[in-house]
């Protein structure tokens, strides 16, 4: 992951805005990740987070942001994403809601460039009044989820098999050892 903890916090703080509040638990916040990442790629040839995809049973999953989300939940104290966001986990229901500080604003858009604005501004409208397992069932119908196994990484060049990818997967491997 070579996203800035600030634009993390930023992106966070974007979805929990511009989605339903009611619905964002985390489940969906790492599809949220996923598709912008992806869609980003599709686009753009370059993902925003640069975080490492891993596939589990419930969809594909940023494996560092996913790590620093759940320290919010086993240890907010020391949690580095603990001053933007909580975790609230209701008797009777399994949904883990992500529970933010404040809202998305004018200074946290300034670390976005506008092409990645444009894409979470898109994936936050498509994916607005889903549920959970609505973007879950919606990433397995990505090529980058069901052509790869559990446990496996998710190269970023999978997303040339989905038929909005505008790149070329040697498009999206320059771009990717430009920025290593």
């Amino acid at each position: 992951m070579n996203i800035p903890i600030q634009k993390l916090k930023a992106m966070i703080l974007y979805f929990a805005t511009f989605t339903d509040p009611r619905l964002l638990g985390k489940k969906k916040l790492m599809k949220l990740f996923y598709f912008t990442d992806f869609g980003h790629v599709k686009k753009y040839a370059s993902p925003i987070t640069y975080d490492n995809y891993i596939h589990l049973e419930h969809g594909p999953i940023p494996s560092a942001i996913l790590n620093l989300v759940n320290t919010v939940e086993t240890d907010i104290d020391d949690s580095i994403l603990g001053d933007v966001m909580s975790i609230e986990s209701k008797d009777g229901s399994n949904m883990k809601r992500i529970v933010t500080s404040r809202k998305f604003n004018d200074k946290d858009a300034e670390y976005f460039t506008p092409s990645e604005l444009e894409v979470m501004k898109e994936i936050a409208d498509r994916f607005r009044d889903s549920t959970g397992k609505y973007i879950e069932d919606a990433s397995h119908r990505e090529t980058a989820w069901r052509t790869t196994q559990k446990l496996e990484e998710i190269s970023y060049t999978l997303a040339t098999g989905d038929p909005d990818c505008l790149v070329t997967q040697e498009d999206i491997q320059t771009t990717l050892s430009i920025r290593k």
